[in-house]
């Protein structure tokens, strides 16, 4: 994957480059679940706490499973964040599950890369390599008062189910006539 650019200031500092996720990113996808699963209902919940959790660590757990794709955003050579899809079933799905053949989506950030293109980043790449192998839509679960819900939107996410305080939102990756929507 090319190097993206984030930010308003295209200087080597902005830089975000996009690589795949692998088996070594185990750990820090794990950190980044903590920082997805941090939100505004459920804040400041230790890394131990949310991974003791089965609804957050089934997420994580067995990292990487062969249907699971992922994403890692480096910026100056560092990891700023990392999304990944992992599919779920209907007798035990996840948070944001709409159905067996749709992966649920699970982005995390770094505080200090918020704000700064990286989900945007992360998202594109990931939704574009998705849709190159073949996912037609991808899902996620979002609090409503969580800042990102602003991005999925822009992003042309829609709202399927809502819950108590959260919905499930799905994002089309493929036009009715097949062609793909997100092309990185």
């Amino acid at each position: 994957m090319p190097p993206l650019l984030g930010g308003a200031n295209t200087g080597a500092v902005d830089e975000i480059t996009i690589r795949p996720a692998e088996a070594d990113d185990a750990e820090f996808l794990a950190d980044m679940l903590v920082e997805a699963a941090n939100t505004p209902h459920h804040l400041d919940r230790s890394r131990a706490e949310a991974l003791a959790d089965p609804t957050i660590a089934r997420y994580i757990t067995g990292w990487p499973r062969s249907t699971d794709l992922g994403v890692v955003a480096e910026r100056c050579g560092r990891s700023a964040g990392a999304a990944w899809l992992r599919y779920f079933t209907a007798e035990r799905p996840g948070c944001g599950f709409v159905r067996a053949d749709v992966p649920e989506l699970v982005i995390g950030v770094l505080a200090a890369e918020r704000g700064r293109g990286t989900g945007r980043a992360l998202l594109r790449a990931l939704a574009a390599t998705a849709g190159s192998r073949g996912a037609g839509q991808i899902s996620l679960s979002v609090e409503r008062a969580h800042p990102a819900v602003e991005l999925y939107r822009s992003e042309g996410c829609r709202v399927v189910e809502h819950r108590d305080h959260a919905d499930t939102m799905v994002l089309d990756l493929r036009e009715p006539g097949g062609r793909a929507v997100h092309s990185g």
